[in-house]
């Protein structure tokens, strides 16, 4: 018999923050994903909106509050401070439009001042559906994603592809790195501080993992 659960029951809250420039589509991926919508009249988010879904990943209850930051210039001093406690993220870019891609790397700066440097980051070029006015390619992503230790995906929030798999696998990873954190910190606790006789002592902690290229898609 399955246990039902309110909204307020969950076992983590991730904060996840779009970023990227005005008219790339950050607000349809998001509507897309937390209601399955898609609006053609879409206009530019002013300041912050959010929105929150819950999943289940791998056993867990996961509830994602995901924030939608103005692309435009003159809001970017408001949102900054939006960027505190967010655990993930996506950047978005328009696969029409180069300059939106070519901002990436800024876009990428602001973020990395302003959070963990841990923070789980996808690189996404979204608009897939308009493969006739393509002017960024899939390989060019990819080689940027590689060379910033980004996962990448290409997103069509007009024809709903890969737009939950991006999300999902950003918040996978999430709580894997969670996980992984909270099995070191118990065993840790577990252990001796006096390490036993001819234990071999490994003080090398990987935090590489989570860094390398995540699933690419064409």
């Amino acid at each position: 018999m399955a246990v039902y659960r309110s909204e307020d029951e969950y076992d983590y809250l991730f904060k996840l923050v779009l970023i990227g420039d005005s008219g790339v589509g950050k607000s349809n991926l998001l509507s897309r994903f937390t209601k399955n919508e898609f609006n053609l009249e879409s206009k530019s988010t002013i300041g912050v909106e959010f929105a929150t879904k819950t999943l289940n990943i791998d056993g867990k209850v996961i509830k994602a509050q995901i924030w939608d930051t103005a692309g435009q210039e003159r809001y970017r001093a408001i949102t900054s401070a939006y960027y505190r406690g967010a655990v993930g993220a996506l950047l978005v870019y328009d696969v029409t439009r180069r300059p939106t891609f070519e901002n990436v790397t800024r876009w990428l700066k602001e973020l990395r001042d302003h959070t963990d440097p841990n923070i789980v980051v996808m690189l996404i070029g979204n608009k897939s559906d308009l493969r006739h006015l393509v002017a960024v390619s899939t390989e060019d992503g990819k080689e940027l994603a590689e060379r910033e230790s980004l996962y990448f995906m290409e997103t069509s929030a007009l024809e709903a592809t890969n737009v939950d798999k991006a999300f999902t696998e950003v918040l996978t990873e999430i709580h894997r790195i969670v996980s992984r954190k909270a099995v070191e910190a118990a065993n840790e606790a577990a252990t001796s501080s006096v390490p036993a006789r001819g234990e071999t002592i490994n003080i090398k902690d990987d935090t590489s993992g989570w860094k390398r290229l995540g699933c690419c898609s064409s």
